[in-house]
Formats: C-alpha cells, sequence, structure tokens
C-alpha cells in the first residue's frame, strides 16, 4: 500500500504571536496543513496564507464548539483523495523533532486503515528546558478510514475514535505543549475556561471547575524533568526558533469574558478564579475610551477566603480531609 497523505488538523483563533512557529514545524512533516480559522482579527489568516501546505477554511460560528470545528476539519480533510494520515494538532504545539529519525515514524505510516495513534504530552515550562509529562497518552493521530466522528462543545476527541480500533502507543514520538511556556498567556485562558463553564453549565459547582482548570498548580517538583535538546534541535537545525515568546498586550480569552461580563454581570461568576484581573481598567484598555467602567470584584469575605484555601490546597486535593470539606463547601453553593 502507498504512504498516506499526512494531513495536520488545527483550529486557530487569533494566534498570530505562535503560528508561524507552528507551521514552519508542521511544514517538514504534513504534505497538508488543514487550518480552520475562527473569525480572527489578528494577522492570523494572513500568516496562514503565506504557507504552500496551507489549506485555510472558514469556522464561521460566533461561538466556542470543539465538536463542530473538527467536522469543519475532518470534512476538508476528506476531500483530499487517497489513503489519508490524520493528525489533529493545536496551534500551540508540535511534534517532537526526532520524528525526523525515529523509526516510529515508519510505523505509523504503515499503519493499517483504521488505526488510532496515540501521543505522550510534553508540557515544556517557561524557558523551555524542562516539562512535566502529562499522565495519559491521548488519540491524536488516525489512519482514516471515513468513520463518523463523535464530538463534545469543549475538551473533545479531535478525530474519529470507533470501537475497537487497532491503536499505536508512540512511546518515542511525542507531542510538545508551549501553553505553559506564557503563564499569564494560559492563566488568561483558564479564566476565559472557568466563565465558559459557568456560562454553559450553570449547575456544575465551582470548586470542581477550579480545580480542573487549576491541575499545572499541583505539579511537583519531583515530575519535572530536563528537556531533551534532541526534541528540539531538528527543528533549530532547520532554522526555526523554538524558545522564544510572544507577548500580546491583551489576549483574545480576556477580551472574551469582558463580554460575558458586560453581558451577564459580575455576580453570575462570583465564584470563578478569575478575579486577580482588574477587569475595570482591562475593559477600558480592550475597547479604547476614557469612560469608566465598573467590573467591581462581587466576593464577598467567604469567597475570597474559600478561594485562597482552594490555590493552598490544590496540590493535596486528593486527600480525604479536603474533599470532606468541599463536601461540605457544596451545601453553601460552592
Amino acid at each position: 500500500m502507498d504512504n498516506p497523505a499526512i494531513i495536520c488538523l488545527t483550529p486557530v483563533k487569533n494566534e498570530a504571536g505562535i503560528l508561524d512557529r507552528f507551521l514552519k514545524c508542521a511544514s517538514l512533516w504534513a504534505d497538508y496543513i488543514i487550518v480552520a480559522d475562527q473569525r480572527s482579527d489578528d494577522k492570523t489568516r494572513e500568516i496562514a496564507s503565506s504557507y504552500s501546505k496551507v489549506i485555510l477554511v472558514d469556522n464561521p460560528s460566533p461561538t466556542y464548539n470543539e465538536f463542530e470545528r473538527q467536522k469543519i476539519l475532518l470534512s476538508a480533510a476528506r476531500r483530499i483523495p487517497g489513503p489519508r494520515l490524520l493528525i489533529a494538532l493545536d496551534a500551540d504545539e508540535a511534534l517532537t523533532a526526532n520524528f525526523l529519525c525515529s523509526p516510529e515514524w515508519n510505523t505509523v505510516l504503515q499503519a493499517p486503515v483504521g488505526t488510532i495513534i496515540r501521543f505522550q504530552w510534553v508540557n515544556l515550562l517557561p524557558g523551555c528546558t524542562s516539562y512535566w509529562l502529562s499522565p495519559y497518552d491521548f488519540p491524536w493521530g488516525f489512519i482514516d478510514d471515513g468513520s463518523e466522528h463523535i464530538g463534545e462543545k469543549i475538551h473533545s476527541p479531535r478525530i474519529p475514535l470507533p470501537t475497537h480500533a487497532p491503536m499505536i502507543a508512540l512511546q518515542d514520538i511525542k507531542v510538545l505543549h508551549y501553553q505553559y511556556t506564557h503563564w499569564e498567556r494560559m492563566k488568561s485562558k483558564r479564566r476565559w475556561y472557568q466563565c465558559w463553564e459557568r456560562h454553559n453549565h450553570p449547575s456544575r459547582r465551582s470548586i470542581p471547575i477550579y480545580r480542573q482548570y487549576h491541575h499545572m498548580d499541583a505539579i511537583s517538583q519531583r515530575e519535572i524533568q530536563h528537556l531533551p535538546r534532541e526534541w528540539l534541535s531538528g527543528y533549530e537545525q532547520q532554522g526555526i526558533d523554538m524558545t522564544s515568546i510572544y507577548r500580546e498586550p491583551v489576549f483574545w480569552w480576556d477580551r472574551e469574558v469582558v463580554t460575558l461580563l458586560e453581558k451577564y454581570g459580575t455576580v453570575k461568576f462570583k465564584r470563578e478564579d478569575i478575579w486577580d484581573v482588574d477587569w475595570s481598567a482591562l475593559a477600558q484598555k480592550i475597547n479604547s475610551t476614557d469612560q469608566p467602567v465598573e467590573y467591581c470584584d462581587p466576593r464577598s469575605a467567604f469567597d475570597k477566603y474559600v478561594h485562597r484555601w482552594l490555590t493552598k490546597t490544590q496540590p493535596i486535593a486528593s486527600r480525604y480531609d479536603v474533599r470532606l470539606i468541599e463536601g461540605i463547601l457544596g451545601f453553601v453553593g460552592w
């Protein structure tokens, strides 16, 4: 059987600061890079269009929906004839550079139709010299057999996952994740995630939301490892900058939170951990106005205490006494 066309599937929205590096890396292994842009208002589309391997498609949705955007990406990929290897990566990710020489790459290319490819996730830390490894591997590759994709609005599978499909779990080639190299950008995204949960799942308790979106605060020092240089060096030898961090004046996730505060008020989000930001000042900056905007912290003294307690106990959240207190707090709305 001929080797499949290698197709990278990537959703984007306002990723101009990181997209160039991603596309340079993906261009080394992908035959096609399908980029689904969701109404970006920065230079994302311009950057994507400058790469010969990119097929730029529109995601016109005004709302966040991972299932719908993956349907757009898959539909575009399936218009490419012949056998297809789909690899679904976000713009803040890259394959480790050892794909250039690892025998695992040939194993993937020769896998039978319907095979799912699982990757370990390397979470890079600031400075790009250390990382922690996610405890699970993730199904982000698929030798396409046309199976239906079933997903969720958020934290959705990126590829079809047919029942009883054969799987290959890669040990050598991994996925680099740059989200945690820029802590403020990451925190902005996590604030938005919490607001999204509150708006879309109003009955969900705030403590589980906090725990889910602060998992990085529970990483112990013993989990942090030194980054092997060969995971970056193959790219650097191609002249790709793998370490610099683009710093944006305002993150688009914070703009989204300001829109939610404007539409629904602050009280709705008072138990979410978003109040480390002066939203009034940020709203004035975003809207380029001198008119005062009041988005004051709506938390009571008790609410602030609970947030401090959550921060302190995040590394020990699985302990029985912590879970017992969480249960008690549930009776008062937490």
